[in-house]
């Protein structure tokens, strides 16, 4: 897994706009989110967690038959 490493917490998000940590955890389950940097693709995330997992299985990017990916875009 990789996330961007800025984070946001609901309280910061008050201090911008009329809600509170209250308001926005309860209607939506969200304490924090993350915010990439403009040096932050979801390729380069995808990347960094796929490297992350072949470092953990002790493999190579030569070791696998294929490589699968897939994602998903809420609108």
């Amino acid at each position: 897994m990789a996330v961007p490493q800025r984070v946001v917490t609901n309280d910061e998000l008050a201090q911008r706009i009329d809600t509170s940590d209250e308001w926005i955890r309860s209607r939506t389950g969200i304490r924090e989110r993350r915010i990439a940097s403009d040096e932050q693709t979801s390729a380069s995330l995808g990347a960094e967690a796929a490297q992350r997992a072949l470092d953990m299985a002790r493999l190579n990017p030569a070791d696998l038959e294929r490589f699968v990916d897939v994602w998903l875009a809420v609108q």
